[in-house]
């Protein structure tokens, strides 16, 4: 297992280190008696459980021991003399640097790997004997007493989907299966709450297998799509020819190509619209299973365009899927193309807007982040190649639980084509509010490839796939970006224009420059000179956010419309609630875990409560807990508020609880794992994907 980052303590304790939270002296502690306190307790806990095997604590405890020990010899060496430490100055500056970004070559086991070959059949689970589709060549038991013999003990006696929604769909393989199996095996089910929820649409967005098959057979038409390429090419070449040496292409080669955009509307309104299919919710292109929670039925439009070819199978497929019986209203969207001005039009100003956060965004924490008054939510990053690919992982990011009522997703891409055929592709097949265009996503990978942060060197791109996806949508299409891609150098206020002409409906903008990534603080006065800049489309600022008096700061001394949270929301997702009560909540430390219970049912329902789906709540669970670490408790700050580039001390809380949650340790994180999903398997490790979380 790995250790997180550490905090070293000043051993005054009026003096505050730069850089550091200040916390009440009277809860200050070294970080040798932080340790030995926790595994104090840890060990009370596990005697009056009567689980402690005397040897394995032991050897545990021992090793635990040596290690403090290290750490506190390597503490005592680097903290000498002052002489030393700015003699090593060059040293700590290449070793930050090292701790910045992700941790590529971490350990990772998949979640579907703990149970190997002892996994059961799909067929049984669900209770259809002898149906499996493989046969013989099936290679998971079939065999429920054989199952049951290599099956992990249960972790809990109440099972969150049962108590629910009235039946758990994995059966027998759930971790929680005694509370709704029945003595001759059978899964029991509560026929009340059944029908309560049976109606209801609980997750939307899910791809279908028929969808996915046309995907990988790349037999989706893109007829809006195709007719913006071909412009693109025509303006394209015409601006070649008339200037060759024009690299970069000019203002007025745009305005043509949006006036032209403007005149085809109702050109291919209706050509594009004369083959529109309806699939019945039966045979829906967007319903993983019936098993699944899944939206009904959506269009899924196969159009002709003139002068285009079309392949034969498309075609047939199309008349096929057309024979099938409509079900519900009849509406005149075949027939009747909106205008622009009659598109879907949202009100984003003074919304508390959830930013998408790679990995920890996923749908059960927007649960708990919409429960706590956010207002507006976003998917995780998407890559538009993936997705029109039919990746069923990708497109698991485009989920949307029924809660969330203000809902949009996020998409990565370089190239106008796949861009705009990706924004096509959804604006058929799933439910949103609006679609957001990354720009500001620092990764290496995504900036190589030119998307991302990327694009904001990329203009001319940039305006395509905008203008581009402002054509083939049906509602609000937004950006994200950040403030340039070199640290000192800011180039956003001379990009948002070009956005704000071709259509975009609110842009977000992060206070830091690619370089900076997370470093340094937010910049909020060139936040509030683009606002400016951009005005009247609004404009949100991002960064630095970590409690309503910074919210209100940004809102009243800027010219923003609102503001995104994103690290904020992960430090304390309560955040949102104390900005609409304007407050500060001294949250308990019951309170907090009660939040994490409610996570792991979120998570349990979303990914599975078999072995599989608990480990892969565990995985994302952990990652979650380790910025929840950094949040200092309000009654033991020497003044509020909490700034988030200030790292924690070590310091005791006011109970065992909350102590455990501000450990740094990776141990301490998996033991609060363990107190919600039960014990972890052998072997088990985690290292945090990002090293960010991990203060040095």
């Amino acid at each position: 297992m790995a250790e997180g980052g550490d905090a070293n303590n000043t051993s005054n304790d009026n003096v505050t280190l730069p850089g550091v939270a200040p916390v009440k002296s009277q809860y200050l502690i070294s970080k040798d008696k932080f340790h030995e306190y926790l595994d104090d307790e840890r060990n009370k806990d596990l005697k009056l459980a009567g689980n402690l095997d005397a040897s394995e604590d032991t050897l545990k405890h021992e090793s635990k021991k040596v290690k403090i020990g290290e750490d506190d010899h390597d503490a005592n060496e680097s903290e000498k003399s002052s002489t030393e430490l700015r003699q090593s100055k060059d040293n700590c500056k290449e070793s930050n640097k090292k701790a910045r970004g992700q941790n590529k070559n971490r350990p990772h086991m998949k979640p579907n790997q703990y149970e190997h070959d002892r996994k059961l059949c799909t067929s049984v689970v669900r209770e259809h004997p002898g149906k499996c589709y493989y046969g013989e060549k099936c290679r998971f038991l079939h065999d429920v007493s054989e199952y049951l013999a290599l099956k992990p003990a249960d972790i809990g006696e109440n099972c969150y989907l049962y108590d629910t929604y009235g039946r758990c769909q994995y059966g027998i393989s759930c971790r929680y299966a005694q509370s709704h199996i029945g003595p001759d095996n059978k899964n029991l089910i509560k026929e009340d709450l059944m029908k309560m929820w049976e109606t209801k649409v609980i997750v939307k967005n899910t791809i279908g297998k028929e969808l996915q098959h046309i995907l990988r057979k790349k037999k989706f038409s893109f007829p809006k799509s195709e007719q913006y390429l071909k412009m693109i090419n025509v303006n394209n070449d015409s601006r070649k020819q008339n200037n060759p040496e024009d690299k970069t292409g000019s203002t007025q080669v745009n305005t043509d190509l949006r006036v032209e955009i403007e005149s085809a509307l109702s050109v291919v309104s209706v050509a594009t619209q004369e083959n529109s299919v309806c699939i019945p919710p039966k045979n829906n292109l967007i319903a993983e299973s019936q098993d699944k929670f899944a939206c009904p039925g959506n269009l899924l439009e196969k159009q002709t365009i003139p002068g285009s070819e079309t392949d034969a199978s498309s075609v047939k497929d199309n008349k096929q899927m057309s024979s099938a019986t409509r079900l519900g209203v009849v509406t005149d969207e075949d027939i009747i193309k909106l205008r622009s001005c009659e598109k879907k039009q949202l009100n984003f100003r003074d919304k508390l807007y959830l930013a998408p956060l790679t990995t920890c965004g996923n749908l059960p924490f927007r649960r708990i982040c919409k429960r706590l008054g956010a207002d507006i939510t976003c998917g995780e990053m998407a890559i538009c190649t993936n997705l029109l690919q039919g990746q069923s992982s990708e497109w698991a990011l485009l989920k949307r639980h029924h809660t969330e009522d203000f809902f949009g997703v996020q998409l990565e891409g370089a190239f106008p084509d796949t861009m705009t055929k990706c924004a096509e592709l959804l604006n058929q097949t799933i439910d949103v509010d609006f679609v957001d265009i990354n720009v500001g996503c620092p990764i290496d990978l995504v900036y190589q490839k030119g998307a991302g942060c990327g694009l904001m060197h990329r203009l001319t791109k940039l305006e395509q796939i905008a203008r581009g996806m402002v054509y083939v949508l049906d509602v609000p299409v937004t950006a994200k970006l950040r403030t340039g891609v070199h640290e000192k150098i800011n180039i956003a206020h001379k990009i948002l224009p070009h956005l704000r002409d071709c259509g975009l409906s609110l842009i977000t903008l992060h206070g830091r420059s690619r370089e900076q990534r997370y470093s340094k603080l937010a910049d909020w006065d060139y936040i509030d000179y683009c606002a400016q800049v951009v005005k009247p489309m609004p404009l949100f600022g991002n960064g630095d956010i970590l409690s309503f008096e910074d919210a209100n700061r940004a809102k009243t001394t800027t010219a923003v419309s609102g503001v995104m949270i994103a690290r904020g929301a992960l430090i304390k997702p309560w955040l949102f609630t104390e900005i609409k009560e304007q407050r500060h909540w001294d949250i308990s430390s019951q309170e907090r875990f009660e939040v994490l219970r409610d996570y792991s049912n979120y998570a349990l329902e979303h990914w599975g409560s078999d072995t599989q789906g608990v480990e892969k709540s565990r995985r994302f669970l952990l990652e979650w807990l380790s910025f929840l670490c950094r949040y200092i408790p309000v009654g033991l700050l020497k003044h509020v508020p909490q700034k988030i580039n200030e790292r924690p001390p070590y310091y005791l809380g006011r109970d065992y609880l909350e102590t455990l949650m501000a450990s740094q340790n990776v141990c301490d994180w998996i033991k609060l794992s363990e107190m919600l999903l039960g014990p972890v398997p052998p072997n088990f490790t985690f290292v945090p994907k990002h090293k960010a979380n991990s203060f040095k």
